[in-house]
């Protein structure tokens, strides 16, 4: 049994938690708002008040919040991860954030004698509860070999060891930007086969199974029948991952048309109320755009 803590109890990470929980581990958890632990607490976590109290009672915290903001308010101060960490531990950070970011944060860690690494995942809720999750790492490969077992825990599907400290968010970055693009693109032809006179049920499960039913398309493009009451993953935190890609793409030169014009929709989700919902709302966006109900 490992001593492991998990900080970020979100859609995502309570989920994560469980599994190492339900695993044999110890899990030490904390999130801001403490009623989002409290199933887990039931099945045997142990709820800590900090961050730094996870960090002080783990070998490997795990760490999985919102932005960038979020990983400053867990990670800084006297009650932060950094105040808690000492050598031999490691900090293991999920969160979809920008890769300088990442990296500043990683050579905190370094400096105190820890070692970090940047560890988002590619998949949905759908896919974690099928055990289908894979994650992207980067940092130190060693570490990433010790911590391997755990993460194959959350992410049965596929560990991936893709180079230093910032890398694997930059990778989950070059992955969700094509999340988005997708589901524009699906709705686009589900609501042209639409206004043509063919039922949206029929249209959609044509395009399930035909060549462009990549998995995104098959596990959220039913999400234009019928859509989910708790977002898999909403606007706002689609549009702060869009967000990074642009900036990457301006940093770097590349031209990025698509991911540009499909964030506008989600700009325009955004205006209409929409910025709680799962980012496949874009969905109805153009439907109401198309004259479409």
């Amino acid at each position: 049994m490992a001593e492991l803590g998990f900080i970020g109890l979100g859609v995502m990470g309570s989920r994560m938690a469980k599994r190492l929980l339900d695993s044999g581990n110890q899990v030490t958890i904390f999130n801001r708002s403490k009623s989002k632990g409290d199933q887990l607490v039931k099945d045997g976590a142990i709820w800590a008040d900090s961050p730094r109290e996870v960090v002080e009672a783990s070998e490997i915290t795990f760490s999985m919040v919102t932005n960038t903001v979020a990983l400053d308010a867990i990670t800084q101060g006297e009650n932060g991860v950094l105040a808690g960490l000492v050598p031999g531990k490691i900090y293991v950070d999920m969160s979809t954030v920008s890769p300088e970011k990442s990296q500043e944060v990683a050579k905190k860690v370094s400096a105190l004698g820890a070692v970090m690494l940047d560890s988002p995942v590619s998949g949905s809720v759908e896919t974690l509860e099928a055990g289908k999750l894979s994650v992207m790492v980067g940092g130190d490969a060693e570490t990433f070999e010790k911590v391997k077992p755990y993460l194959m825990i959350i992410a049965p599907k596929a560990a991936h060891h893709v180079g230093g400290n910032g890398l694997a968010v930059a990778m989950k970055i070059a992955s969700n930007l094509s999340l988005a693009v997708q589901m524009l693109a699906f709705s686009e032809g589900v609501l042209l086969a639409e206004k043509m006179g063919i039922k949206r049920e029929v249209a959609a499960d044509v395009l399930f199974n035909s060549v462009i039913a990549s998995p995104m398309i098959k596990y959220r493009g039913p999400f234009v029948l019928d859509m989910p009451e708790e977002a898999w993953f909403n606007v706002n935190m689609m549009q702060k991952d869009m967000n990074l890609a642009l900036e990457l793409g301006r940093h770097l030169d590349i031209p990025m048309p698509t991911t540009a014009i499909t964030n506008e929709f989600l700009t325009a989700a955004r205006g209409m109320g929409m910025e709680e919902k799962d980012f496949a709302i874009i969905f109805e966006v153009l439907a109401k755009m198309s004259g479409v109900s």
